[in-house]
């Protein structure tokens, strides 16, 4: 998928520098082919847009296909160089407990991310699934936090700057922040939810004969890895696990997977994920019980396909 604020910058990767600049005993400049000279730290992660999935806190379900509503998440095998590796070079000062990042962006789009986040798995990425990243990507280089809105993994990254507070920046003020019901907002929600949704047979499909179906879907959490998915045909009164594919890796898709039997009965189809944390993907009532109702953000509640005689399928909300 593809988020932007200002449009794609056409950047020159010969003339294009990250800067880490701040609380440091040095301030450094790299450029593309500076950091290809770095060990490459290689992961899978997800990467979530906030947003994604808010269109169910609208009062009424569209009748939308899972992409659609879920799609703005992806999965690949993202390479790069670990920013606590260039951060050990620049030297950290006393009193550093942020990093900002900026982007070369028309808007030049900031984040801030604490230091500890960006000591423990943070990284610039300079490919994704083996190839460079591609434009609308961040080309050359762009910061991956994982686990974390997606908005934070600033892409056409061109600071870092190593602070003793949050920067405050449009992005992490007037966006990004979570409407509560009693009239504030919070900021810096970063991890992404537990969350998983039944991705065949979903919204805009429809079942043509009777018989066994295989349910399969995605499921994933900013939290941990996915240890378990289950599944149920009658709005949530029963579930059966899922058989989870393949080993669960952290902070990335996992593809589960059921069969099911449709007599030709009405039906609604849901998926409840839990994480290695603990956390337990909630319900669409209970997480619209935290928010004001014009909030967008982080919204992981349960996806409820409802499954008509005719073998229709529509987004419902029950």
């Amino acid at each position: 998928f593809e988020r932007h604020h200002a449009g794609i910058p056409a950047i020159d990767p010969e003339q294009h520098r990250l800067v880490i600049h701040g609380l440091v005993r040095q301030p450094l400049s790299f450029s593309y082919e500076d950091l290809l000279a770095y060990p490459q730290h290689s992961r899978v992660y997800f990467l979530e847009c906030s947003g994604n999935s808010g269109a169910n806190t609208g009062a009424v379900a569209g009748d939308s296909s899972a992409a659609a509503l879920h799609g703005l998440v992806s999965g690949a095998q993202w390479s790069g160089v670990l920013l606590s590796t260039l951060l050990e070079e620049a030297g950290i000062v006393e009193g550093a407990t942020w990093i900002t990042a900026t982007e070369a962006d028309g808007a030049s789009m900031g984040r801030s991310v604490p230091l500890n986040k960006a000591l423990k798995d943070v990284f610039i990425g300079l490919y994704q699934n083996g190839e460079p990243i591609r434009p609308e990507q961040g080309y050359p280089m762009r910061l991956f936090v994982p686990g974390w809105e997606g908005n934070v993994s600033v892409k056409w990254l061109s600071q870092i700057k190593l602070t003793n507070a949050p920067a405050n920046f449009k992005d992490e003020t007037s966006r990004y922040t979570d409407f509560l019901a009693d009239g504030k907002a919070l900021q810096f929600t970063y991890p992404m939810g537990v969350k998983s949704v039944i991705t065949s047979p979903s919204g805009q499909m429809a079942l043509r004969r009777t018989g066994v179906h295989e349910l399969t879907g995605l499921a994933w959490s900013g939290s941990g890895a996915i240890s378990r998915v289950e599944v149920s045909a009658d709005s949530g009164r029963t579930w059966a696990d899922a058989l989870i594919e393949g080993e669960s890796q952290a902070l990335a898709l996992t593809r589960f997977r059921l069969p099911w039997l449709w007599e030709g009965a009405p039906a609604v189809l849901q998926s409840r994920a839990t994480d290695s944390a603990g956390n337990v993907q909630p319900t669409r009532s209970a997480v619209l019980a935290l928010y004001d109702a014009a909030n967008r953000y982080h919204f992981n509640g349960i996806q409820s396909w409802d499954v008509s005689a005719q073998g229709v399928i529509k987004n419902v909300y029950a």
